[in-house]
């Protein structure tokens, strides 16, 4: 194991009801506030009013920034960096799932910086400052309610880039699963596999001796992989709901890469992907991520035998670890299957014409992954496994 620092600053609410606590939650930090958000569903079922109500109460002054996207834009952010500027905005309130979080994330960062906010994707400016933030989580997804990064995406470049710093936490996230009650089957889908992938990139590694860390990451993906059915079977089973996002939380709070060296070499290669077709996170790592197992699982092949065993119950009677170790491939697979999301490039129409920029643009920076070191070769044959 190695040695580690557990920083986690966020304030988590979670139940049902908690947002009456959005007020006192709040005041601390100024009455000025811009409410950011996605389309029109929190109006739909009655949370943006009940969000205009509470702020109201406090006496608080409202901006707002609706319309943010699935892959939240650049240009988006920078409207709100905008209005931030223009209206000395003291605190954002996020409602909404990664994407919305994400996209007040990155204009906390921007409003107080002279530059261009995408300066801190690519290494040529640190948040030094940021404005401060909280979030109404309405999809169990991302874990960006209690994390400090964020992934924004550039149109005209075609490039999907990440920034994170400690002042990106949110001050505090109410997380109450009502609000996920009416998310459609699937946005659910690709939130489910959101959490199992950050789970895999952290649970993959080639630090040695680390049992606590493998049974936090193998009881996440057994509760979502269950609550994840009974979530499809019945959209209103609230504890199910309930399951899912503390799962989603945990996954990417910081605490299942305590003394572990993690990979993120499929979330580096999807983003590559979504970058130039806009398709929805989840989608694409439902494609990528049981290939870019089938390439590198005998990097450390007893890993990958241990997850067949506990996670998906395969038998090992009369088998070779090569051949167990597969099985928990395909189970994962299939389980993306069964659930709706896509399992290959050309069932979201993706062909590969991009495949050389893709994979040139993912190691940029050089070699990406730990758990196998990828470079260009390796990201272009992951993309031809997935096709």
């Amino acid at each position: 194991m190695n040695g580690f620092e557990l920083y986690n600053t966020t304030r988590l609410v979670f139940g049902e009801g908690k947002i009456d606590k959005l007020g006192e939650l709040i005041q601390p930090f100024g009455k000025r506030v811009l409410l950011v958000y996605g389309g029109g569903s929190i109006k739909k079922f009655g949370l943006y009013e009940q969000v205009k109500n509470k702020l109201s109460a406090m006496g608080a002054t409202v901006e707002e920034l609706s319309g943010i996207e699935p892959n939240p834009r650049l240009s988006t952010v920078n409207e709100g960096i905008r209005i931030c500027r223009e209206n000395d905005i003291q605190f954002i309130l996020a409602i909404g799932g990664g994407s919305v979080i994400d996209a007040a994330k990155a204009i906390a960062a921007g409003a107080l910086y002279d530059g261009d906010v995408w300066d801190f994707t690519i290494g040529k400016a640190v948040i030094q400052q940021a404005l401060p933030l909280g979030t109404l989580l309405t999809l169990a997804a991302t874990g960006s309610e209690m994390n400090g990064g964020a992934v924004i995406t550039n149109l005209e470049t075609k490039q999907k880039r990440t920034m994170g710093s400690k002042l990106l936490y949110p001050k505090f996230s109410i997380v109450d699963p009502t609000y996920t009650l009416t998310v459609p089957a699937n946005q659910t889908v690709n939130g489910i596999v959101d959490i199992m992938s950050h789970v895999f990139e952290q649970y993959f590694s080639q630090t040695p001796s680390t049992p606590l860390q493998d049974r936090f990451a193998e009881g996440i993906l057994l509760t979502v992989i269950e609550n994840g059915e009974r979530v499809l079977a019945n959209s209103q089973d609230y504890d199910a709901r309930a399951n899912l996002l503390l799962a989603g939380t945990y996954a990417m709070n910081g605490t299942l890469p305590t003394g572990v060296t993690a990979d993120w070499a499929t979330h580096v290669i999807e983003h590559e992907v979504s970058a130039i077709y806009d398709i929805p996170h989840g989608e694409g790592l439902a494609i990528l991520f049981p290939n870019w197992m089938k390439y590198v699982y005998k990097e450390r092949l007893e890993k990958f035998v241990q997850y067949a065993v506990r996670v998906w119950n395969v038998e090992t009677t009369g088998k070779t670890e090569d051949e167990i170790a597969l099985e928990g491939i395909y189970a994962t697979q299939s389980y993306f299957k069964k659930l709706g999301a896509p399992t290959c490039l050309g069932e979201v129409g993706i062909d590969n014409t991009y495949f050389e920029r893709m994979a040139n643009e993912a190691v940029q920076f050089g070699k990406i992954g730990n758990f196998k070191k990828l470079y260009k070769e390796d990201v272009l044959r992951i993309l031809e496994l997935s096709m």
